[in-house]
């Protein structure tokens, strides 16, 4: 009896698993030169098809597949349970894809998400670049898997449904709201790696100091506190006299610069107004509690898991941007 497997297949084929899925269950969806290439190599292998391989095609599987950034991140954990919530609602399973430390890169995750059976993809990712936008539209149109963006927005196109907030918007309030506080040197904390929906709090805290005519000050650094801590001391050395308000576009940024700059003396917000950005628990447990952007997280995974289901089904969403209210908590860290 033949040991090949539909990977063997694939490999020596050169095409994904759901390309020799759909040439033993669809042939018609597959061109025929690459069916004749697919069909040859199996006939050479010897190659069965099971019961997996079949699933591949029909992906009857009632699961979906979460791809997330980093599981430690407060934010995400929360919104994997929003999703859950409304996933359990259709009986429907959850396949963790967690990109950090082991992915070469995406396009090897995204094959093995298309090789999971899975009936859709919930893709939380906010570092979301052209590259990965384009091989989830590839995934979309050639397999014919839904996909459905969950608090990360692509402005440069409107294919892929999305879930989210209007980080520009936020962006822009929250630092009027330090502007009409009478604070003149706003300091705008963001990370050296580009993430869409920080270039999108960016863009909106440029606007709010454009019309006040006031200048930026966009520091850049990193979500590890290891790193960041390090950073915001040298920041203090450099510009702490001058800085009066700041805008981090993460809970976990703003407490690490609180923390650095309570341990120096200054006052906060007397000396130093700061804004969160997402509402976590590290809001509420910040030592003043920190002043943020609420987002609704948990209603960002149910909302994106519903949609996710209703493309499944067929249905067609006409709504490609599907935009949640956000709110400010103003706690002791501002005025």
């Amino acid at each position: 009896m033949s040991k090949a497997t539909i990977y063997n297949v694939a490999i020596k084929a050169g095409v994904s698993l759901a390309t020799v899925s759909r040439t033993l269950n669809n042939p018609e969806k597959v061109k025929p030169e690459t069916r004749e290439k697919v069909m040859q190599v199996i006939k050479e292998l010897g190659y069965k098809p099971n019961a997996y391989a079949k699933g591949l095609a029909s992906r009857k599987s009632t699961a979906v597949a979460l791809v997330v950034p980093d599981m430690s991140r407060s934010s995400v954990a929360e919104m994997v349970n929003g999703i859950a919530i409304e996933a359990k609602k259709y009986n429907y399973s959850l396949i963790l894809y967690v990109l950090k430390d082991k992915y070469d890169d995406e396009t090897e995750l995204l094959q093995e998400v298309v090789a999971s059976q899975a009936d859709g993809i919930l893709y939380m990712n906010d570092e979301i670049n052209e590259q990965q936008y384009k091989a989830l539209t590839i995934i979309k149109e050639e397999y014919g898997i839904p996909v459905v963006l969950a608090n990360t927005v692509y402005p440069y196109d409107d294919y892929l449904t999305t879930v989210s907030i209007d980080y520009y918007k936020a962006g822009y309030e929250i630092t009027k709201k330090l502007v009409d506080e009478g604070r003149k040197n706003i300091y705008l904390l963001t990370t050296a790696r580009k993430y869409m929906v920080n270039d999108l709090k960016e863009a909106g805290y440029q606007k709010a100091m454009e019309e006040a005519s006031l200048p930026m000050n966009i520091f850049r650094t990193s979500g590890d506190i290891v790193v960041n801590t390090v950073h915001f001391n040298e920041l203090f050395r450099e510009k702490g006299h001058k800085i009066d308000g700041v805008v981090a576009v993460r809970d976990s940024i703003a407490v690490s610069f609180i923390n650095c700059m309570i341990e120096k003396g200054v006052k906060i917000p007397q000396d130093i107004s700061v804004f969160g950005f997402q509402n976590t628990k590290y809001a509420s447990l910040s030592r003043p509690k920190l002043s943020c952007v609420d987002i609704p997280i948990i209603d960002i995974g149910v909302k994106a898991m519903h949609l996710l289901k209703l493309e499944i089904d067929g249905q067609t969403i006409n709504e490609k941007f599907n935009e949640l209210p956000h709110n400010i908590i103003l706690r002791e860290t501002t005025k």
